[in-house]
C-alpha cells in the first residue's frame, strides 16, 4: 500500500484532524542521505509533519518550509512541502551516533538540542509567513504542538512516530494532527483530553496495521470521525540540471569565471534528494554569455 494522508472532522466541525502513513517516502529519504537510525527518525518526523501541514494550505502554488536548528550533533532539518502531497527534505547531518534514551527509544532531541523550529509558509504573497518558536524537547510532534499553540494560537494534539529496522531501513512511519477550533465547547475539550490519556504511540498503532482512518478513530474515540479527503503523498524532488544552471547563473560573471579558470567540470549536488548535475566548461561559458 502507498503512503497517503487522510483530512476529517468531527464534532460537528469543532475539531479538524490529519493522518498519513509515510514509511516509503521516508524510507526514500533515508536512502537519499544514508542517515544513520536517529537521524531517519527525526528526518522522517518532520517529513510526516510536513505532509499534513502542507495539506493544510490551500493554494495550488502554496508552499511550507520546516526548518529545525540545535544545537545537538544532528544540527537540523529541513523540510519543504506543497498543498498537493509532495514533500522533500534533509538533514544538515546524516549520520549521528547516540544511546537510546532510558525508554530504549531513538533520542531524536539529543540529536537535535536546544534551538529553533521555524515555519515559513509561502502564500504567493508580497512577503511569506514566518513563525518561530523554541524547541521543547528537540523530539518534533511536542516542538510543533507547542508552536501551534503559541504562534497560531491554535490548540493542537501532534503524534509523529517513525520506527527503525535493525538494518537502519524504514518499518513503520506516520502521524496526526488534531485541531480545535474556535469557539469548541469544554465537554469536547474534556472528551478529547480523555481519549488522549490512554492513547498508544503512534509507532505502536502503525505495527497493528492501523491505517491514518483507523489512527482518527482511535485518536478521536467519543467522536464521529467524517473522513473528507483522501490524498497520495510521496517524497519529491523537482531540482533539474535547468534549474541548478539558474542557480549558477545567479552568482554573477565573476563567480563563473573563477570556476572556468579552474579548467575542471563543475559538479552541484541537490540537497534535497542528493542528486549531481555536472556542468562542463562550454556550459559554464555560455552561462556568461
Amino acid at each position: 500500500m502507498n503512503d497517503y494522508m487522510v483530512r476529517a472532522t468531527a464534532a460537528d466541525g469543532a475539531i479538524r484532524a490529519f493522518a498519513v502513513t509515510s514509511k516509503y517516502l521516508v524510507e526514500e529519504a533515508r536512502k537519499n542521505h544514508d542517515t544513520s537510525p536517529v537521524m531517519t527518525a527525526a528526518l522522517g518526523r518532520l517529513l510526516s509533519a510536513g505532509t499534513m501541514m502542507g495539506a493544510m494550505m490551500k493554494g495550488e502554488d502554496d508552499l511550507l518550509t520546516l526548518q529545525i536548528q540545535g544545537d545537538g550533533p544532528g544540527r537540523g532539518l529541513v523540510v519543504t512541502a506543497d498543498s498537493k502531497g509532495n514533500v522533500k527534505g534533509y538533514p544538515l547531518v546524516a549520520n549521528v551516533d547516540l544511546p537510546s534514551t532510558e525508554q530504549g527509544k531513538l533520542d531524536v532531541g539529543g540529536a537535535m538540542g536546544q534551538g529553533t523550529l521555524q515555519v515559513i509558509k509561502d502564500l504567493g504573497l508580497k512577503d511569506p509567513y514566518v513563525g518561530q518558536v523554541q524547541l521543547q524537547t528537540g523530539e518534533i510532534a511536542e516542538d510543533l504542538t507547542y508552536y501551534f499553540a503559541a504562534s497560531e494560537q491554535v490548540p493542537s494534539v501532534v503524534g509523529l512516530g517513525v520506527l527503525v529496522d535493525r538494518d537502519g531501513s524504514v518499518l513503520q512511519a506516520g502521524g496526526f494532527i488534531v485541531q480545535l477550533m474556535p469557539f469548541t465547547p469544554d465537554e469536547v475539550i474534556d472528551k478529547l483530553e480523555g481519549s488522549l490519556v490512554t492513547l498508544e504511540p503512534v509507532t505502536k498503532m502503525l505495527e497493528r496495521g492501523f491505517t491514518p482512518e483507523v489512527i482518527l478513530e482511535e485518536v478521536l474515540t467519543f467522536f464521529d470521525v467524517e473522513v473528507t479527503d483522501k490524498m497520495p503523498v510521496q517524497f519529491s524532488c523537482n531540482c533539474s540540471k535547468e534549474r541548478v544552471s539558474k542557480a549558477l547563473i545567479s552568482v554573477g560573471k565573476k563567480g563563473l569565471q573563477e570556476m572556468i579558470a579552474d579548467n575542471e567540470p563543475i559538479t552541484v549536488k541537490c540537497h534535497f534528494c542528493n542528486k549531481d548535475y555536472t556542468f562542463e566548461i562550454d556550459e559554464l561559458q555560455q552561462m556568461i554569455k
